[in-house]
Order: C-alpha cells, then structure tokens, then sequence
C-alpha cells in the first residue's frame, strides 16, 4: 500500500525538503526512478514526484490538458475506423494501410487517454513513483504507447514501401504484400511490446503518463523505432528524388508520344522502354492521388522521431545527473537554503533537464496524429455516406443502390457503362484492390461498351428519303458490272495472280 509519508516524519538526518531513503522500504514501485543523493547526507532523495519540482507549477496542468487534446484526437480516429468498416467502399475509399495506420494511431492516444479516466496517483510512497507493476493504469497507459509508437512506425514505413514499389519499380502490389504487410505491421510492433515491457518496463516519470525506463531502453525501443523511422525516410526521399529525375527527363524529351493515360501500351511493356513523357505522366498520376498518404507519412514519422530523440536526451541528462550529482550541487544548494522554495531555483534547472517548451511540443505533435489522420485519410464523401445511411438510402456495409433500380422488372432492359475516372482514388485502390462484393472491380483505362452483345436496329433518320433495303438473292451478288460505273475492275483478262508481284 501507498505511504504517503512526509515532511519531519520522514526526513531524518536530511534537510529539508528532502527525504531520508533508509526510512522507506526497497521494495514496491519503481526504486531506481527515485532521485537521491549522497552529498547532502545519507542517501537523501527528492519528494515525489520528481518532475514537480524541476518544472514550474502549471506544468501538470499542461500535460493533462494535453491530454485532452488526445481525446479529440481520438474521436477522429474512431470515426474514421468505423467509416472503413460501416460505409461502402466508394464512399470511403479504404485500403488496409490507410484501416491499420487509423488503429495504431488509436492506440498510441489510448495512452495518454486512460490516465484522464483513471486518475491513477504517481507515487508509491513518499519518494518511490509508481511502475507498471505497482499500478494497472500505469502498465495499461504505457503499453498502448509503445505498442502505439511502434504500430504507428511500421506502417507508414508499408506505406512508404508500396507507394516506392509502385513509382520507382511499376509493381503491381497485391495479396502477398499484403499479407506480408499484415504480418509484420502487426507481429512486429507485438515483439517490440514484450521486449519494452520485459526488459525495460514503464512508471510514472513526468505527468499521468507512463514512459519507458532507461534501463535497456536504446537497444529495446528507442534504436528499433529510430532504424525503422530512418529507413522510411530514405524510402521516401529516393522516392522523391526518382520522380525529380522523371520530371527532368521528361522536359529534354522531344520524342512524340500519343496517348492521355501515361501508362505504356502492351508494345512497350514487352520491350521494357518508356519514353520519359509516358514515366513522367504515370509517376504524375499516382503522385497526385498519393500525396495524402505521403503527408501522413512525413507527419507521423516527424512526430515519432522527435520523440525518441527527446527521450534519449532526458535519459541521458537524468543518468549523467545520477552518476555525478555535483552537477546538480547549485539545485540541491537552493532548495535546502530556501526550504523547498522550487520556484526560486528553477533558473538553475535548465541545464539538467528538457526545458518545457520542447516537451510540451512532443506531447502535443501526437496528440494531433489523429486529426492529421482524420483530414488526410479521410473524404467529405464519408460524411455524406452517414447522412444517407441514416437517410435509409445506403445499407451498411453494402454499394448504393438507387430506389430505381427496383422498377426494372427485367435486367436486359437497362444497361450500366462503367467509366473509370479515378477521382480521388489511391493508387492502392486502382491496382491492388482486391475483388470482393464489397468493392468495385478495380479497371485501368476506357471500358468500350458492348456494342455487340445485342441487336443494331436501324432507325430511318426524320430527314431522309431512303430506307434500307433487304439483301438481294445469292444469284445477284457476283452480277456487279464495272462498266456501268467509273470503278476499274478488279479483274481482267490475263491476270495471274500468282505472277502478279514477280519483277
């Protein structure tokens, strides 16, 4: 149980406002997070909880009104994850990149969102914080972070890879990669949790939410993420980079190509040659219904990589400080001469931790990940998809059907020409769709109607004087004389024909 043991009842032979550790037990929460020091006594530590007193008073209420903001963000995520499973997909436009990057940005907010809930109490005692082992809302808070961060990262890398695949390598990407995507977007961010939670853990460090501790963190967590995040940005500049050099290409170009869909005819992509003009349309296309999903990417794997690079260095200052308290000695000095007066001693704070503003940014850029998600990934059309199924006009989960529809009594007496214009569809979507009754067939180019699956009628112009006019008899059809027309024959007399080509 919690003690919550203060002031002279604690203090012993340390000064005040520090605490004597041999009066509290070693054993409960997490007793390496307490910050003690031997050059003022015998092992005297800093009440609970320490961020308290390195930063000014309002800082805990900027953190939960931070966390706030995550609620927002999660009802952004939420709605778009229900719109992908309830709405049609010519509604929503989903993609199994776009439904799992929504989830792990659902579950990285969840951790900051379960702290408001549970309002769990940061200490375990008067100097020891809470950990995951010691508190549930602790252990649940921090997982979904790190399974969110780690969720978060391995899928706009996916996204990076197939949207390289598609521009640079003109691959088709279809069931395997998605089962490879599923996989390791999934299992991956799954391994990386255990290893967090096992050889690193989480507990209260700054505000009601739980991070990961130092111990073992850079080889479990921190390098993982920063090796994932860093590819990913390769990808995605080669990506950039081949379709400047598409571009550039494309203006030196003077040969004359025909054709508006910038794909290569059947010919070319026999031969394996594509004029510049063809590349630069194709990698234009798809670029043009991409760009959503490579701000996302940007945005998310910013955020990610701030992230860590911010934790690394509070790790890195709180280590330092332990190992060589004297660092820290002008602190401690002020504390003890105005008897706990934190406000007076702040100015010397700010060589011994991540000053406010930086952290309060980190913790705001992924509170926003689900807004970005929201307004990148989603469509005004799934807005409208709520309206009509609450209308009773759209079923959930199926393709509209007009009330129309229902007066045909026969299907052979109205016909439905398909025109593929690709508006607002993700590359995705155009060429890895796969054929379900949920979704449309995906088409490339013009559909050319059926013009021969039914009967031509002639229909006499209002205009005209002539009607047509019933074949002749067989006896009639070779009967056609030359001489009553202008016309040559087609034959005379002496024509060989197996000569007629001879020199």
């Amino acid at each position: 149980m919690s003690s919550n043991t203060t002031g002279a009842a604690g203090q012993g032979l340390c000064p005040g406002p520090f605490l004597d550790a041999g009066l509290f037990p070693r054993t409960g929460g997490f007793v390496k997070g307490r910050f003690c020091s031997d050059i003022l006594g015998p092992s005297c530590c800093l009440p609970c909880p320490q961020a308290e007193w390195l930063y000014p008073d309002n800082f805990s209420n900027i953190t939960t009104s931070v966390n706030w903001i995550n609620v927002v963000g999660m009802v952004c995520s939420v709605f778009l994850v229900v719109s992908f499973a309830f709405l049609p997909v010519d509604k929503t436009h989903r993609h199994y990149l776009s439904v799992c990057l929504a989830i792990a940005t659902a579950l990285m907010q969840l951790g900051f969102i379960v702290p408001l809930g549970a309002k769990p109490s940061q200490c375990f005692n008067a100097i020891t914080p809470n950990d995951m082992t010691t508190s549930i809302a602790c252990a649940f808070s921090g997982a979904f972070l790190v399974a969110g961060g780690w969720s978060g990262v391995l899928w706009v890398f996916l996204r990076a890879v197939a949207l390289h695949l598609q521009i640079c390598w003109q691959v088709v990407i279809g069931k395997t990669f998605m089962w490879i995507s599923l996989s390791a977007g999934w299992g991956i961010p799954a391994i990386g949790l255990i290893l967090a939670m096992v050889f690193s853990g989480v507990s209260f460090r700054f505000g009601d939410t739980c991070h990961v501790n130092h111990d073992n963190s850079l080889a479990d967590l921190w390098i993982p993420l920063l090796v994932f995040a860093g590819v990913t940005v390769i990808i995605q500049f080669a990506t950039f980079g081949y379709c400047i050099k598409v571009y550039l290409a494309s203006l030196v170009d003077d040969s004359n190509t025909t054709g508006s869909s910038g794909l290569p005819s059947y010919t070319n992509s026999l031969r394996g040659t594509i004029s510049p003009r063809q590349a630069y349309r194709r990698v234009r296309r798809v670029i043009e219904l991409q760009w959503r999903g490579i701000a996302i990417v940007l945005l998310i794997i910013a955020d990610v990589i701030f992230f860590a690079v911010v934790f690394v260095f509070v790790d890195d200052i709180e280590e330092s400080i332990l190992k060589n308290p004297t660092k820290a000695a002008e602190w401690l000095g002020c504390l003890i001469k105005t008897d706990g007066d934190k406000n007076a001693c702040l100015k010397f704070t700010k060589s011994l931790v991540i000053n406010e503003a930086t952290v309060v940014s980190v913790l705001l850029l992924l509170s926003l990940n689900g807004v970005w998600c929201l307004f990148l990934l989603g469509r005004f059309s799934m807005f409208q998809g709520w309206y009509e199924m609450i209308r009773g006009r759209v079923k959930p989960n199926n393709e509209f059907v007009s009330a129309d529809v229902h007066q045909f009594k026969d299907p052979g007496t109205y016909e439905m020409l398909g025109r593929d214009r690709g508006d607002g569809k993700t590359p995705e979507a155009l060429v890895s769709q796969p054929i379900t009754p949920l979704s449309p067939v995906a088409k490339s180019g013009r559909e050319t109607p059926d013009y021969f699956g039914r009967e031509a009628r002639y229909k006499s112009p209002s205009r005209s004087f002539s009607s047509p006019k019933p074949p002749r008899g067989h006896s009639h059809t070779n009967t056609w004389d030359s001489t009553t027309s202008h016309a040559q024959p087609i034959y005379y007399e002496g024509m060989d024909p197996l000569s007629m080509n001879k020199i």
